[in-house]
């Protein structure tokens, strides 16, 4: 076992931890969902509300863990390996941010959603920038267009772009932390619009090569 999987496997019990710890600390109706405007609009039963994140981040371990023996091009995967294990812990460590965010609130410690969501995702796309600069084709990890799948060369050129993309909208949500009423717009309107240019620039760069056989 290499030595990120079991920094992974650490940060992956320390949510469960602390829903051992808070438990018996929070309401029965625990906060599980926020507004645009930072405001809880939701609840979930005590055990859901407190071991749902902890169950979500245990899973998609397994999942993250289980792609490279799945992958076709699991060879690909593993030029990037160590990106990718980068990306799986912070992954992590944004759900565990969300975590906290809940059990804090539930306990009448109120951090606004709008400060440290947009922080937490900023940094989770800079990140997926760099570890997309680095990725090959594969069919699991990346833009996953026909076009980008059908040629080596379409998916480079669209990951070359998609990278300084995503890098940006990272940028610009973690700016959108110093205008709370309208962080969640700093994150969601720059994401769609990098996902919406990078699927069009396969398109136009598959138009110009061959495909891979």
């Amino acid at each position: 076992m290499r030595k990120a999987q079991i920094i992974i496997i650490i940060l992956v019990l320390i949510p469960f931890i602390l829903s051992a710890y808070f438990y018996n600390l929070v309401p029965d109706q625990v906060p599980s969902h926020w507004n645009a405007a930072g405001e809880v609009d939701d609840y979930l039963p005590r055990f859901w509300g407190v071991f749902l994140m902890p169950i979500v981040a245990a899973a998609l371990v397994l999942l993250f863990f289980a792609i490279p023996k799945l992958d076709p091009l699991r060879k690909n995967i593993e030029g990037f390996t160590n990106y990718f294990d980068g990306f799986i812990i912070l992954v992590i460590l944004f759900l565990l941010v969300i975590h906290m965010q809940v059990l804090l609130w539930a306990i009448n410690i109120r951090v606004s959603l709008n400060i440290t969501m947009p922080i937490a995702v900023g940094v989770l796309f800079v990140y997926m920038g760099i570890m997309l600069k680095h990725a090959k084709r594969n069919w699991f990890i990346g833009i996953r267009t026909p076009w980008t799948l059908s040629s080596d060369q379409v998916w480079d050129g669209t990951h070359a772009l998609a990278a300084k993309l995503f890098m940006a909208a990272g940028v610009i949500s973690i700016a959108g932390a110093a205008f709370e009423k309208l962080a969640m717009y700093f994150v969601l309107i720059p994401v769609i619009l990098t996902a919406a240019v990078s699927v069009v620039y396969s398109y136009l760069l598959f138009k110009k090569a061959k495909p891979a056989k």
